[in-house]
């Protein structure tokens, strides 16, 4: 099974791994750990580990493998790509315990979520392993011509190295999202975890060693945001696939314009979930928990600005309100939990602070949920819901990445499609509704990339995953996520 790489443990830490600033060609590589830093079990506080951090020299290295792995890597035919990452998956399932309970660890998540989490990720590398396998989508196209005398072909050619920098919310789940679909186009990687949740990440990259990947094709620099800019702004780097905030997604940008790199950008998001008057309100409201609270509102999709029909809002609510009473706020261990801490203390003090910010600035709070008894010192916050905030309070115009969610009544259709639509985020949208013809209307009128009509949040492999506005740029998963790390090429030749 796959292992956590550890060298020398600090003397006060004598249980705790040590994760290697860097692993190049399959190798770990330590810096001696003059600046570790701890990792935390999100539900107690206590420092389960520590993370060295990768310098320039190290992140140059990473990159400098990963090039001179790439020819030989993208040589290699679709199918023979593809029995790897169907090994990739079958390891993830194989080993789906000590996934989940390192994804328990360090984000807090219950044990519901962490094994979806393994199971996400295990889909992926199916998903673009059985692409490689059917090789339809790496097949050349024949074009027709104006012009007899002369042939046309179009087809797709790895981009490069790409650098993979992910986020702590969901840790595996983001890195598999762009690790497969890298590899299944012959690309080799440099991939940047987030500080926070490295150990998942380095799990996986030893997954991938033990599935018989080449060393050198992948390769990952532990580090915050210093060294992913240094990654992003090597000159090597060919592709930048950045998840995280809209502020640090335009830093990547910005970099990425100097050598005018492909980016590929899944930001932040400000979601609407829309009850219509026809609505089922129980089934209206256990959307609404989901799509708020799951992972402690630490989701880019979280629809925590929910519309609701004035002819049902009342109902609705009531019915929200034992909801989130009702929810269990523990750790993973604690019986019937449904939610976890956030992920650090810092994470924890900001959301507290916006919706301090917010309350000061003229928002109620209707309603709040309980700590269970054991949370005792980890990183837990009880969801919070807003009534009614002012259109321009920040909590209802910015995204809190905590569990806080607002309520507003609508009139009219127009008017919720209006509001739902007043944000410069588009990333995804809920619409709860018994009306076919009205759906409809909704898929069509709202501004976001994904929309799901009377469904929890399903994201399947075949589904592309991205928005518009400031949630991001291009998309992941599906088939454009394959094509966002290939360069589209055409080749014209004489018929004769």
């Amino acid at each position: 099974m796959a292992t956590i790489p550890s060298i020398a443990t600090p003397a006060e830490q004598q249980d705790a791994f040590v994760l290697p600033a860097a692993t190049i060609a399959g190798a770990p590589v330590s810096n001696g750990a003059p600046d570790a830093t701890p990792i935390f079990n999100a539900s107690t506080g206590a420092t389960i580990g520590w993370q060295e951090q990768a310098d320039a020299a190290l992140v140059d290295k990473a990159v400098r493998t990963a090039h001179a792995a790439l020819a030989s890597w993208r040589a290699t035919t679709p199918a023979a790509r593809g029995k790897l990452l169907k090994k990739i998956a079958e390891l993830i399932e194989s080993d789906r315990a000590r996934l989940s309970e390192m994804q328990m660890q360090v984000s807090g998540k219950p044990p519901v979520e962490a094994d979806i989490d393994v199971g996400d990720a295990a889909a992926t590398f199916n998903y673009y392993a059985d692409l490689c396998l059917d090789e339809k989508a790496f097949a050349p196209e024949t074009l027709a011509l104006p012009d007899d005398s002369v042939t046309g072909e179009r087809f797709y050619e790895a981009v490069g190295v790409a650098a993979l920098i992910v986020p702590w919310n969901f840790p595996m789940v983001t890195t598999a999202w762009k690790i497969a679909p890298a590899l299944a186009a012959g690309c080799t990687v440099v991939l940047k975890p987030s500080e926070i949740t490295s150990p998942v990440e380095h799990m996986i990259a030893a997954i991938i060693s033990e599935a018989g990947v080449p060393d050198g094709v992948i390769n990952l620099v532990n580090g915050g945001g210093e060294v992913g800019a240094l990654l992003t702004a090597h000159p090597l780097v060919d592709k930048i696939s950045f998840t995280g905030s809209t502020a640090s997604g335009k830093k990547v940008m910005q970099t990425a314009a100097q050598d005018m790199k492909r980016v590929t950008l899944e930001l932040g998001g400000k979601s609407a979930l829309i009850v219509r008057a026809d609505a089922d309100v129980d089934h209206a409201v256990m959307l609404a928990v989901s799509g708020a609270f799951t992972n402690a509102g630490q989701m880019c999709s979280a629809t925590a600005r929910i519309l609701v029909h004035d002819d049902v809002y009342r109902k609705f609510m009531a019915a929200f309100e034992t909801a989130v009473r009702a929810i269990v706020v523990g750790p993973p261990q604690a019986s019937n939990v449904s939610m976890g801490p956030l992920v650090c203390a810092a994470q924890r003090t900001r959301v507290q602070s916006l919706v301090e910010q917010g309350v000061e600035a003229g928002a109620s709070i209707a309603f709040s949920g309980r700590l269970d008894q054991a949370c005792a010192d980890g990183f837990f916050m009880a969801p919070v819901v807003i009534a009614e905030p002012p259109a321009d309070n920040l909590l209802w115009t910015d995204e809190v990445f905590g569990p806080v969610a607002c309520v507003k009544s609508f009139r009219s259709d127009e008017e919720a499609i209006a509001l739902a639509n007043d944000t410069r985020y588009g990333l995804v949208a809920t619409v709860v509704t018994a009306d076919r013809e009205a759906a409809r209307r909704y898929k069509t009128q709202l501004r976001a990339g994904l929309v799901w009509i009377n469904t929890p949040q399903l994201i399947f492999p075949q589904i592309c995953w991205g928005g518009l506005g400031l949630s991001g740029i291009g998309r992941e998963l599906g088939l454009a996520g394959l094509r966002s790390y290939q360069e589209l090429r055409h080749a014209l030749a004489d018929a004769s």
